[in-house]
């Protein structure tokens, strides 16, 4: 067992994405057409991110985000923005569970690095924003670059060094949020939960990708892209099984890497889906073998607006104790409320109502 860790647990936390307001869905949509220009696209995100910054605040969360206002995608976006990626129109989406996203996709053409990104300068307005609050970054985990990327092999002929300059891409980038006043950032990430699934790892046998391969470097490039971090910094992963519409795409439970993600990934938490039964219970985390390790138990769904049963949540809460003791576990959402621009089907005051419930539940269980 570790030394406890100093760094803060926040009982009610949130994943980050939140459902972006029709002012800035309609602003995107003036810009596509030219009726407004960038710069007044930017300041209608900023006045509703300011905005929405209140609400979290006012919701009793202690680390906000800037919902995600500026990004379509939770995972594009960013990697986008990294140097050798570049994003293109692919002609076909990601498939969900009767549906299917938007045409997106992303290819590496050159050497990977971090330079003049523009997720920066979006975090240097949220932490004007937060004040006295905590202000969270989320991005997506270096291995979605690879598990949603296509390669050029004239970029990267040996995949070893791609792996390699990705963690170190990596590690410059959360060196350059830290420079900037980040505290704490977020990991987001699909992967691993493609990996509890029989079904998505037949597929990928299928398309010759061996799954305990992509386990082993996946792990190696996270540990390489968080090594050397600043020791006050909070560094989490949140694992999802999918989140676009109140839809999913993959099912099953921890245990295929539950060793894996609790024991060897060099993080300070994790955010685990498991608002149903298609994340499995919680035997899996008898795996988590660090007093240092805080993990947040997605118990409240994103993907409705009905209110889950306090008292049945409290009685999960207690479930998970008997194999992680409470006071290194915390409650969230299961996943965010806008993984995409397009949001999950329910309405903002809903979202609003589902993380005063996370809020008001934490209360009672940790004050």
């Amino acid at each position: 067992m570790t030394a406890k860790s100093t760094k803060k647990i926040y009982r009610a936390d949130q994943v980050g994405s939140l459902l972006r307001p029709e002012r800035i869905k309609n602003a995107r949509r003036q810009l596509e057409t030219g009726e407004i220009s960038k710069e007044k696209l930017a300041e209608i995100e900023n006045e509703e991110i300011t905005r929405v910054v209140e609400k979290q605040k006012e919701a009793g969360l202690e680390a906000v985000t800037d919902g995600e206002f500026r990004r379509a995608w939770w995972h594009f976006d960013f990697l986008e923005g990294l140097s050798g990626v570049e994003g293109y129109w692919s002609g076909g989406g990601i498939q969900f569970k009767d549906q299917q996203t938007k045409s997106r996709a992303i290819k590496v053409t050159g050497k990977l690095g971090f330079d003049d990104h523009p997720f920066l300068e979006d975090f240097k307005f949220l932490k004007t924003q937060a004040g006295a609050h905590t202000a969270k970054v989320t991005i997506p985990s270096p291995s979605m670059l690879h598990f949603r990327g296509e390669i050029d092999p004239a970029a990267y002929p040996d995949e070893d060094a791609f792996f390699k300059d990705l963690a170190a891409a990596y590690q410059t980038g959360i060196q350059k949020f830290y420079d900037a006043g980040c505290r704490y950032l977020q990991l987001d990430d699909t992967a691993w939960a493609y990996l509890c699934s029989d079904e998505q790892k037949a597929q990928l046998k299928e398309k010759g990708v061996d799954p305990d391969r992509l386990v082993e470097k996946y792990l190696e490039t996270i540990n390489g892209a968080v090594s050397g971090r600043p020791d006050d910094l909070k560094i989490t992963m949140h694992i999802c099984r999918g989140n676009f519409r109140s839809t999913w795409i993959s099912s099953g439970g921890y245990e295929p890497v539950a060793s894996e993600i609790f024991g060897k990934l060099n993080i300070d938490g994790f955010f685990l889906e498991y608002d149903t039964e298609r994340a499995g219970g919680f035997e899996p985390l008898r795996h988590v073998n660090r007093d240092d390790l805080t993990i947040v138990l997605g118990l409240i769904t994103s993907k409705h607006g009905e209110l889950e049963d306090k008292e049945e949540v409290k009685k999960r809460i207690e479930e998970a104790s008997k194999y992680v003791p409470l006071d290194q576990l915390a409650l969230s959402p299961q996943c965010g409320f806008a993984s995409t621009e397009e949001g999950n089907l329910l309405t903002e005051e809903e979202q609003w109502k589902k993380i005063k419930h996370v809020v008001n539940i934490a209360d009672e269980i940790w004050s």
